[in-house]
């Protein structure tokens, strides 16, 4: 997770309208960059501002966006919710605090998911987000069909607005793309074949024994199983058995030359 701008590249995960986000009256330039940044990290472009109080455009918020200048150069800014909110056919409000209001309630979470499912339908939503320091109003809510509250400590829930940002666009670009939870970077390595790692376990074995490690002869099918458990545990690649049975050998004093295949 680099510092360093790539390449900006407005993919959406094959999505035609991915969500709009629509910042109600941010205050600081650098806050809109850095949430612009944290948009196209999750493939959203489409950026409306309402009544943003340092002006449009802005230098801070080129600066922060980091790259994000597709963002930046096509926000759109309105003076009225109303107007921002026109073209949308389904509008979730970000909220810390609970509110009177009956609205159904997601998490990001949730919230990714029901987002995929209704532009699939068809429908042009958006999500809304209040000013750094006082998060939307109650009557963001009521233009709202529902809310969005994250789980987060009920002893400090504050968030500011470029993580608040990330938060949803990160579950809505989870919900879309098909990436496994765990995987083994192999950069230019591929694993060993079950030959390669037998070989390797028969040259250990045969310098542990030269050395005395196996003492206790009743003891040594078990000790030899564990030593077993221990690299099979690591899945080692072809490389990693070459080094391997190179250390066996330099401890002995001499030089491992592997079998040409």
């Amino acid at each position: 997770m680099s510092d360093t701008p790539t390449a900006a590249r407005p993919e959406t995960a094959g999505v035609v309208n991915p969500p709009v986000i629509i910042l109600i009256e941010p205050q600081l330039g650098d806050n809109i960059g850095k949430a612009a940044r944290a948009m196209l990290n999750c493939g959203l472009v489409d950026l409306r501002l309402v009544r943003p109080r340092d002006g449009w455009p802005n230098e801070r918020a080129t600066a922060n966006a980091s790259g994000a200048d597709i963002v930046i150069d096509n926000a759109k800014v309105f003076d009225r919710e109303e107007d921002a909110l026109a073209d949308l056919n389904r509008i979730y409000v970000t909220t810390a605090r609970t509110r009177d209001a009956v609205k159904p309630v997601f998490t990001p979470r949730g919230l990714g998911p029901e987002m995929r499912a209704n532009i699939g339908k068809g429908e042009k939503i958006g999500v809304m987000f209040g000013p750094e320091r006082t998060g939307v109003r109650n009557e963001h809510i009521a233009m709202a069909d529902a809310v969005v509250t994250v789980p987060l400590n009920p002893g400090f829930t504050s968030l500011n607005l470029a993580q608040a940002v990330l938060l949803i666009g990160y579950e809505w670009w989870q919900a879309g793309v098909d990436v496994p939870d765990y995987q083994m970077m192999m950069n230019d390595s591929f694993p060993a074949t079950h030959d390669e790692v037998e070989r390797m376990f028969v040259h250990l074995e045969h310098e542990l024994d030269e050395a005395g490690f196996f003492r206790v002869e009743a003891k040594r099918p078990a000790m030899e199983r564990n030593i077993r458990n221990i690299f099979n545990r690591i899945g080692l690649t072809h490389q990693e058995v070459q080094t391997i049975r190179g250390m066996i050998v330099a401890m002995r004093g001499g030089k491992y030359k592997p079998k040409q295949n």
